[in-house]
């Protein structure tokens, strides 16, 4: 490898094409430093999957058949698009075997890796590998072959898209990664929407001491990145090149819009003018004209969603999403195979070439977020950290420059009513108002308070995309250690209070459980010779609620358990030796969903285990099993502690 590497940071806002960059930026470096390949690494399976789908039509377009390209989550092998179809008839899943079955296979243009791959650790090795930045974080925890995730990572490009998606806990362990990545002289880039400046700077900072800069050096500067613009940070000298002002001018004007923001005060209990549904009802009135359009209302909790969605496919459209209905329902507590198709179904109608539908309203959470690529004349979103509203926003007109240019898919183009951009935000905490109980801690009281506070002072209510962006996320986000702690100690202290003190803490544990820093290490049996276990699953790189997958079945009238409500599907079961035939452990797994260990803490731990003969399946012993009673052709809840669970087909799981 030639050099010693360099960070390159691209800011822009959601839509502007930085996964495209970063793919350009990946050829440049790679020609510069030697590196053959790269890791894309996003931050979930969901974004995962759809970046999959990009890159490897990117790769085919460059690369041919000759490229190997791996998906690198834990439920990599359930996604549709990366199964290897020859594991259908295989008894057990293995890593080595005959390859004759594969030539017809590898002469369809097909990118697919080489079984393997496959196995476990292994799929980082591939040239080219999308995933979860879970995989790449594990190098720098206290686990058994960290060093092997090492050197999968050392001779290519690494890509972090999200940047700004990740907590303290894991920012923490992000720069321990790029300070071995900057030992190793490994090309960065970085991808971020919304990333602090605070942040940035730690990262980069991080990378350069890895690559041999000393710390008391490092901590004099800073390394400001323009919005929107690049950085390139060189890992040998040091020295920071942004994109010129004057180069970037005319692109931002091409990219630029004013997006309205409208804050509604909302309260979550039934009636009154102030009522959230009726509310939502009132601002989408309009697509119930001959124009129609599109919208995205997101939500914070799964629960919101579902009965935002009862609501408005009342009004809007009474036919349910299974039936083709107007107003389609995402969340993360489908199963598996439902939730892909649904992401899908939504990214279809609402992705940059249609066609596009007279009418669509997507009700949805945090799940669309990220990484998907969806526009929508209006969109509506409950009151959310600032960064993450710009996030949902990213999703409002997004393809407009676009088709400008090209034209609409449809021929129709925007509706009269829709305007411009506009954001909706329903804000229960402004006027004095509480976040709703429901929300839990889904987000900081302190974030959603200043969010709130932020937005209310805005101008004209008008936020300038991409100008206005970095100087709200560092009003909300930045670092501000401007407190007075002899303050009375209000609501606002409070929250402020509980805010810094939880990312003290995560910092804190992220420092003490990472491996050392690169230079610090004389052997690799330092890399896990730490206090502390060193099995995988006994370590994490996120922190919150364990969760735990839950296949939820259904006990027919007749007795048998099946996977489907009609009663098709028997349940399979394993061979007394504990192995079952992967397409059984597939159909299973993909059928399940991830969910909070605590819901069970009080259930009768027999009657959500699974099947004895999986007792002893390396992924089938862990599941739960919610038995769900048929009972004239539809589901009965299960009382599970203080709650009653049920999988409805439209709405998904229920939790009442």
């Amino acid at each position: 490898m030639k050099g010693a590497g360099a960070v390159f940071l691209v800011t822009a806002a959601p839509g502007d094409g930085k996964s495209e960059t970063a793919l350009e930026a990946e050829r440049v470096l790679s020609e510069a430093f030697g590196t053959q390949g790269y890791a894309f690494l996003l931050p979930t399976m969901a974004t995962s999957d759809q970046m999959h789908g990009r890159v490897a039509d990117a790769l085919l377009r460059q690369s041919g058949t000759e490229a190997e390209l791996t998906l690198v989550h834990s439920m990599a092998w359930l996604n549709s698009a990366y199964t290897d179809e020859d594991l259908t008839t295989q008894p057990v899943l293995t890593c080595d075997g005959d390859e004759a079955g594969q030539g017809k296979r590898r002469a369809e243009a097909d990118l697919r890796p080489q079984r393997w791959l496959r196995g476990p650790k292994r799929p980082l090795l591939a040239q080219f590998a999308v995933g979860t930045i879970d995989q790449a974080l594990m190098a720098v925890l206290p686990v058994r072959h960290n060093a092997l995730r090492l050197l999968a990572l050392s001779g290519k490009t690494f890509i972090v898209d999200e940047a700004h998606a990740y907590d303290p806990y894991m920012q923490v362990l992000l720069g321990r990664l790029l300070n071995w990545l900057g030992a190793y002289g490994v090309p960065v880039i970085l991808l971020s929407a919304t990333l602090p400046a605070s942040v940035s700077d730690r990262l980069i900072k991080e990378y350069l001491q890895g690559a041999g800069h000393k710390s008391r050096a490092l901590s004099s500067r800073t390394f400001p990145a323009p919005y929107p613009g690049w950085l390139y940070v060189d890992g040998d000298s040091g020295r920071a090149t942004p994109i010129s002002a004057a180069r970037q001018q005319e692109q931002a004007r091409a990219r630029s819009m004013d997006l309205k923001v409208v804050v509604e005060p909302v309260v979550h209990t039934s009636g009154g003018g102030r009522d959230r549904l009726a509310v939502i009802e009132r601002i989408l009135e309009p697509l119930s004209g001959a124009e129609g359009g599109t919208a995205l209302v997101v939500c914070n909790t799964v629960g919101d969603a579902q009965d935002t969605y009862l609501r408005l496919r009342e009004r809007f459209d009474r036919r349910s999403h299974a039936q083709g209905g107007s107003v389609p329902l995402l969340h993360a507590r489908f199963p598996g195979d439902v939730r892909e198709a649904r992401t899908r179904e939504v990214t279809g109608g609402l992705g940059r070439s249609g066609p596009r539908p007279l009418r669509r309203i997507v009700v949805a959470t945090q799940v669309v977020e990220q990484s998907l690529d969806l526009d929508a004349d209006i969109v509506i979103s409950d009151l959310a950290p600032l960064s993450l509203l710009l996030q949902r926003a990213g999703r409002c007109w997004r393809h407009e420059n676009h088709w400008a240019r090209h034209g609409y898919p449809d021929g129709r183009g925007r509706p009269a009513w829709a305007g411009g951009p506009r954001l909706v935000v329903l804000d229960p905490v402004a006027g004095g108002g509480r976040t709703p109980r429901q929300w839990g801690e889904v987000y900081s009281e302190h974030l959603l308070a200043t969010t709130s506070r932020t937005l209310a002072a805005v101008d004209h209510r008008t936020i300038a995309i991409p100008g206005d962006v970095q100087d709200l996320v560092e009003t909300v986000h930045g670092d501000n250690d401007l407190f007075d702690w002899d303050s009375p100690g209000g609501r606002e202290a409070k929250a402020w209070t509980a805010h810094r003190g939880k990312e003290i803490a995560e910092r804190s544990m992220a420092g003490l459980l990472a491996v050392p820093r690169a230079r610090s290490v004389s052997a690799l049996h330092d890399l896990h010779d730490l206090p502390g276990e060193e099995d995988e699953w006994e370590v994490s790189t996120r922190l919150g609620a364990d969760s735990v997958r839950l296949l939820c079945a259904y006990v027919q009238e007749d007795g048998r358990v099946t996977l489907d409500l009609q009663g098709e599907r028997p349940l399979p079961q394993a061979e007394p030796d504990g192995t079952m035939p992967v397409a059984a452990v597939r159909e299973v797994m993909r059928r399940t969903m991830a969910v909070r260990a605590d819901w069970f803490a009080e259930a009768d731990p027999g009657s959500v285990a699974p099947p004895t003969t999986w007792s002893e399946h390396p992924m089938l012993a862990d599941l739960r099993v919610l038995h769900q009673p048929v009972q004239g052709g539809d589901t009965r809840a299960v009382k599970i502690g203080s709650k009653a669970l049920r999988l409805d087909t439209d709405l998904g799981l229920l939790r009442r």
